[in-house]
């Protein structure tokens, strides 16, 4: 099994920290800005940020759908509270598989933000490994890009 990596990332123009905050925000933003692709959108306990679990499905493609419970992790600590924001993390571990998601938010600039999502997982052996790590990086890279697109369109207002 080798493992699959997919990268997307946006520059915003929104400081980091209404970015990050947005991002956290499970209960009213992330709902919102997420495409098609993902559908049973539940927020199981908490809602912003740090000890949130989540629930979805993600359609990547027509034979492809990933129930997804996610863990939310903020690993370098809670950043929003902090004096002079310098930017922030958030870790969506899925417990029903090895899918990990980490984005990452930090300044790029006056009033701008880049916004970077990479998701890592344990990928097929064989022949099916291989075409899995050449597409659904790319498939997921289109899915992200979409989310962040839909993320800027909200906090640019």
């Amino acid at each position: 099994m080798a493992q699959v990596e997919a990268t997307t990332e946006r520059i915003i123009a929104a400081d980091a920290e209404t970015v990050f905050d947005a991002l956290a925000d499970y209960k009213d933003v992330r709902g919102k800005v997420l495409p098609g692709h993902f559908s049973e959108y539940e927020v199981r306990e908490g809602g912003d940020g740090e000890g949130t679990l989540v629930h979805w499905k993600l359609q990547a493609t027509s034979k492809r759908v990933r129930d997804c419970l996610l863990e939310v992790t903020e690993p370098t600590g809670d950043p929003s509270h902090a004096a002079g924001f310098g930017g922030g993390q958030l870790v969506e571990k899925d417990r029903n598989s090895s899918m990990v998601t980490t984005w990452t938010v930090t300044p790029a600039g006056e009033g701008k933000s880049r916004a970077v999502v990479t998701t890592v997982w344990n990928g097929a052996g064989g022949i099916g490994g291989f075409f899995e790590k050449t597409f659904a990086p790319k498939g997921l890279g289109r899915i992200y890009d979409e989310l962040l697109q839909n993320l800027a369109a909200e906090v640019e207002k």
